[in-house]
C-alpha cells in the first residue's frame, strides 16, 4: 500500500505581523510550520502503517525552505519526501496549486490513498485536496474523522453539519482529515537526527513539463483584488448584578434594541 500525504509550510499564525503600507501578511521573519491540519493528515498515514505495512510518501510544494517542513516528516515517520519547487509556480492559486501536485503525484506512480488536512490556515479555502482528485478523476471524502481499510476499500467517518456518517469508497480514494481525526505525534530524538540523513527529492518543471500557461500567476483565475484587516470591534457589555431573571431579562432588552430579535 502507498499513502501520499500533501503538507504544506505556513506562518505560525500566533506570530504574523500585518504590513499597514502595503495591505498584505508580513511573512518575513515569521517562523513557517506544518499546516496543523496536514499534521492530522501524516499522522492518519502513520497509524496505517504500523498496521499494514504502507509506504508514505509526502508531497510540499512549496520554496526551498519548506524543505523545513519535509525534514520534520521525516522525523515523524514519512518515508519518502519530495518537494515540489520552481520559480513557475510561484503565486499559484489553489487551482494552479492542485494542478501542479497532481501532475507530481502522476509523477510518482501507482498509490492506493491520498491524504491531506481539510484546509490550510493561511487560506482557508479547503480546495486545494478536492482539486487534486478531480484532476486525477479520483473519489474523495472530505472532512475525515475516522477510517478503517477493508481489502480494496475505505470505510470513512465524515464529520457534517448534523453530525457524522459512515461512507465507503474503493481505492484510490482521497481523503482530507480534520483536527479531531487524531493527536499527531512528535518527533523522536533518533528520528530528528536521521531526518537531516535522509534524501529530499525536488520536483521541478524541468522534470514535470508542464504547460507554462497553467502555473503560478498565468495559471490562476483566482485575482484578489484587496486584502485587509478588519476594524477591531469593540468590547462586549457584561451583565453582572441582579437576579439570574433580571440579567436575562436585561439582555433580551438589549438585544432586541439591536434589532437582533423581536
Amino acid at each position: 500500500m502507498r499513502i501520499i500525504v500533501t503538507v504544506k509550510q505556513v506562518p505560525n499564525t500566533n506570530e504574523v505581523r500585518w504590513d499597514r503600507s502595503r495591505g498584505t501578511l508580513q511573512r518575513e521573519g515569521v517562523d513557517s510550520i506544518i499546516n496543523p491540519e496536514d499534521k492530522n493528515a501524516l499522522e492518519a498515514a502513520i497509524k496505517l502503517k504500523e498496521q499494514h505495512g504502507a509506504e508514505v510518501v509526502v508531497i510540499s510544494m512549496g520554496p526551498p525552505q519548506a524543505k523545513k517542513a519535509l525534514r520534520e516528516v521525516y522525523a515523524l515517520g514519512a518515508d519518502r519526501a519530495i518537494l515540489v519547487s520552481d520559480r513557475a509556480f510561484a503565486g499559484a492559486d489553489t487551482l494552479a496549486t492542485s494542478y501542479v501536485l497532481s501532475e507530481s503525484i502522476r509523477k510518482i506512480g501507482d498509490f492506493d490513498l491520498i491524504f491531506s488536512g481539510r484546509q490550510a490556515i493561511d487560506g482557508d479555502t479547503a480546495q486545494v485536496g478536492p482539486q487534486i482528485a478531480g484532476f486525477l478523476d479520483i473519489p474523495q471524502i472530505t472532512y475525515v474523522k475516522d477510517l478503517k481499510i477493508e481489502n480494496k476499500s475505505v470505510k470513512v467517518q465524515k464529520e457534517t453539519d448534523f453530525g457524522y456518517q459512515w461512507l465507503e469508497a474503493k481505492t484510490p480514494v482521497l481523503l482530507t482529515f480534520i483536527k479531531e481525526a487524531n493527536d499527531p505525534g512528535y518527533p523522536t530524538l533518533r528520528g530528528i537526527f536521521d531526518s537531516f540523513e535522509r534524501n529530499i527529492e525536488v520536483f521541478s518543471n524541468t522534470e514535470l513539463q508542464l504547460e507554462e500557461s497553467r502555473l503560478g500567476l498565468d495559471g490562476s483565475p483566482t485575482k484578489v483584488k484587496k486584502v485587509f484587516k478588519p476594524a477591531p470591534k469593540g468590547k462586549g457589555e457584561i451583565v453582572e448584578e441582579g437576579t439570574a431573571r433580571d440579567m436575562t431579562c436585561k439582555i433580551v432588552d438589549y438585544i432586541k434594541e439591536k434589532n437582533v430579535i423581536r
